[in-house]
Order: structure tokens, then C-alpha cells, then sequence
């Protein structure tokens, strides 16, 4: 049987993972990369970081995105959540804070679902040239729907 999740449902599968495929436009066609997130309840955001790139670039130039998370246990036994959202990049200060906020958070989903103690953000995400600087941002949910498939008994 499928359904639609309520919003507390997808929140919930929001906060429980930490890896996504994000969806952005570049020259009128979409494009899809997975990514690590974080999503942060208090403001109702997903934070991330990635090193200068095409993704960003384009980002900037058009700041609707989606995030696509999903869980599937198999064809008859799943869960998804689409997010629509807007990109906005974090600098100086609040950069800082919001990348400490993704590694703390990451790796409190990482123990509550793994059990394992990751010490530090290269074990559970892209690591960035030293000479890059990574660019922190935001995705500002604007809304979000879920699916579920439970196999019919």
C-alpha cells in the first residue's frame, strides 16, 4: 500500500540520514549529485558544504534546488521525501558555525544509526583540497512531500 508521509513523518526521515541526491539547473537541463547534509530543526534548513565547482556556480546563478532522500528496503518497502528549496551560500562567521553544526550533527546521525564514532568530517564526507576553502550553504525549505510503500499483508 502507498502513501503519502505527513510533515512530521518527513522531518523524521530528514533528521535520521545524512545522504542525499541534490537537484539543481544548469543551462536549462537538471543535474543530480548526491551529497551529505544536515538537517537542522531549529530553522527548518539542510546545511552542506562542497569545494568551489560547477555546482555552485550554477547554484548562485539559479538558487531553486531540490533534495531528493530515500530509504528502500526493497520494491515493496520504501520511503522517500523531495524537498523544494532555495541555495543560499554562508560566509565568514556563520560559514564556520553552520560547518561545525553539519559535522556535529552528522556525526550524532551517524551514531544513533550506526553506532559508529566517526572523529572527523573527512570519515563520512568529500574531502576538500587544502587549498580549497570550502563554501558551507544552505537549502531554505520552502516544502517538502513524502511517499511510503508498505507491502500489502
Amino acid at each position: 500500500m502507498r502513501r503519502n508521509l505527513d510533515e512530521k513523518e518527513c522531518v523524521a526521515l530528514l533528521k535520521l540520514n545524512y545522504i542525499g541526491r541534490l537537484a539543481y539547473i544548469s543551462g536549462g537541463c537538471p543535474h543530480i549529485v548526491p551529497i551529505n547534509y544536515f538537517y537542522d530543526s531549529d530553522t527548518n534548513t539542510l546545511t552542506s558544504y562542497s569545494s568551489e565547482g560547477h555546482k555552485i556556480q550554477e547554484m548562485r546563478k539559479n538558487t531553486a534546488v531540490c533534495l531528493f532522500i530515500d530509504e528502500i528496503v526493497s520494491i515493496a518497502k520504501w520511503k522517500s521525501v523531495l524537498v523544494q528549496g532555495t541555495f543560499e551560500e554562508l560566509s565568514r562567521i556563520d560559514a564556520k558555525h553552520m560547518l561545525h553544526e553539519f559535522s556535529e550533527g552528522v556525526k550524532n546521525v551517524i551514531l544513533d544509526k550506526y553506532g559508529e564514532h566517526p572523529k572527523y568530517i573527512s570519515e563520512f564526507s568529500a574531502k576538500i583540497d587544502n587549498q580549497d576553502k570550502p563554501i558551507v550553504f544552505r537549502i531554505h525549505i520552502n516544502e517538502m512531500n513524502g511517499k511510503s510503500r508498505k507491502a500489502d499483508i
